[in-house]
């Protein structure tokens, strides 16, 4: 069997497969319907200082090749997450990741250095790619100088791994790779959705009542490949591959592309056991390569 265990940068990990933040809930939800050994970590729901309602309904819609979702970061808070999910998040077994943001720096500053300390949390990933924060005015990691100043701050304030969840609504994600690195990122996780809208043509009116949101599922798989890829060759430190894996066979090209790891994410919303299958998907995907673990696959894409 395969082994496939594997490191994000100093955080080992089980497995390389990751439930990405916004798709898993607090990973309590999925508690009794998941083999939790094949699952490498729970990226939890993005958490802010101050709870968050998120926007209203409708604010999920169906594409043809995937999912837009304007839920706008919906979730109890830094102080409730500790006290109600965390204890139980700790029993699980996977790497507890938790996603995290604010509308500051300060208000980033403040759940990091909330979260910090914590028992049983293995990383931060500060999430500064949401399309559809209508209080950014914009995607922050679109600017540079934006993401490098909240990474610099949160830096100062854990002791974490901290990961930073770049946007693909950019001209050049190197450019944000470099300047989340720069400023003392451990792992970057890439991508996050595509902005993007649907319209109701019965009523003509947009089918999000946020009028645009952000696409993920496997429409935006090649989009992703191709950014890891870059990413990967313009930075130091790891980077975690999201966008459109559904299978082991995906999981593993984002690997061959350089990925230290991945995330799973609209395949939970109709496989709560994606992460678990997915792993075990891919144990046979290295067999039939012929490598005997996920270390051995990594980088190894052929392009000459």
């Amino acid at each position: 069997m395969a082994d496939l265990s594997c490191k994000v940068g100093n955080l080992q990990l089980a497995t390389p497969v990751v439930a990405a933040a916004g798709t898993y809930g607090y990973g309590l939800e999925f508690d009794g319907l998941v083999d939790w050994s094949m699952v490498g970590g729970i990226s939890v729901k993005g958490i802010s200082r101050d709870p968050c309602p998120g926007h209203s309904a409708p604010r999920m819609v169906e594409t043809a090749a995937g999912v837009l979702n304007a839920i706008g970061l919906q979730n109890i808070g830094a102080d409730a997450f500790v006290v109600q999910k965390l204890p139980g998040l700790r029993t699980l077994g996977p790497r507890i990741i938790v996603n995290c943001w604010g509308d500051s720096v300060e208000q980033y500053e403040a759940v990091v250095e909330r979260l910090d300390g914590e028992e049983g949390i293995d990383a931060l990933e500060i999430n500064v790619s949401c399309p559809n924060r209508r209080q950014w005015g914009g995607v922050l990691a679109a600017d540079t100088a934006a993401t490098a100043a909240i990474v610099a701050a949160v830096r100062k304030k854990t002791r974490l791994p901290l990961w930073v969840k770049l946007s693909p609504n950019v001209t050049d994600i190197t450019e944000s790779a470099r300047a989340a690195a720069g400023e003392g990122a451990d792992a970057l996780s890439l991508i996050n959705t595509l902005r993007g809208m649907a319209i109701e043509l019965g009523t003509r009116r947009p089918a999000l009542s946020n009028l645009s949101g952000g696409l993920s599922g496997p429409a935006i798989k090649p989009v992703a490949l191709c950014m890891v890829y870059d990413c990967v060759r313009a930075v130091e430190v790891p980077v975690v591959g999201i966008g459109g894996i559904s299978s082991g066979r995906d999981a593993a090209e984002f690997l061959l592309a350089g990925a230290s790891a991945v995330q799973v994410g609209t395949a939970n919303l109709y496989d709560p056991a994606a992460p678990a299958r997915i792993s075990s998907e891919l144990e046979t995907v290295l067999e039939e390569l012929g490598e005997s673990s996920v270390s051995s696959v990594i980088g190894t894409l052929r392009t000459s």
